[in-house]
């Protein structure tokens, strides 16, 4: 298994378990339930933990499969700008969870501010993430790039 094999294998993790701690966040606030806030805090930190080797493994990973047929140099570049955004937010969401988690711990529970304030951010950390996923997907995956519709018909429609 190598850098490539691992970037796919693992490129999952950070947008659906943004998504997930994203949820599990919203469920726990409007439930009022300390634990589940607490509970997507780990996550979000588990998160910002897996998107490191992910992070790490993508220029290998871009450079494996920049010479093959039907890949997009400039989706690539995009991708690789879109990444570190996603990266320095994961990161940063993770770092203030894992604040949250040892300030709050020991049974108290987490200001209704910073719960909100920690929703917004993982808004932003899951636009981040699914954004330069969309864009990774590009990359060899020609289907869904933009402007990429069904192929015209050829010939004339029946009946005319």
């Amino acid at each position: 298994m190598n850098a490539t094999h691992l970037h796919l294998l693992l490129n999952h993790l950070p947008v659906l378990g943004t998504l997930f701690g994203l949820g599990l966040l919203l469920f726990g606030l409007w439930r009022k339930s300390t634990e589940l806030k607490k509970t997507a805090l780990g996550v979000l930190v588990l998160v910002a933990l897996a998107a490191v080797p992910v992070y790490l493994t993508g220029e290998p990973a871009g450079d494996a499969v920049e010479s093959l047929p039907g890949v997009s140099k400039p989706i690539m570049e995009q991708h690789e700008e879109a990444a570190g955004f996603a990266f320095t937010g994961s990161l940063a969401l993770g770092g203030v969870a894992l604040c949250g988690l040892i300030l709050f711990r020991n049974g108290r529970a987490l200001p209704v501010w910073y719960g909100t304030s920690l929703l917004l951010a993982c808004l932003v950390v899951g636009g981040l993430v699914v954004w330069s996923a969309s864009l990774g997907g590009q990359i060899r995956h020609t289907e869904i790039r933009a402007g990429n519709g069904p192929p015209a018909a050829s010939g004339s429609r029946e009946g005319d």
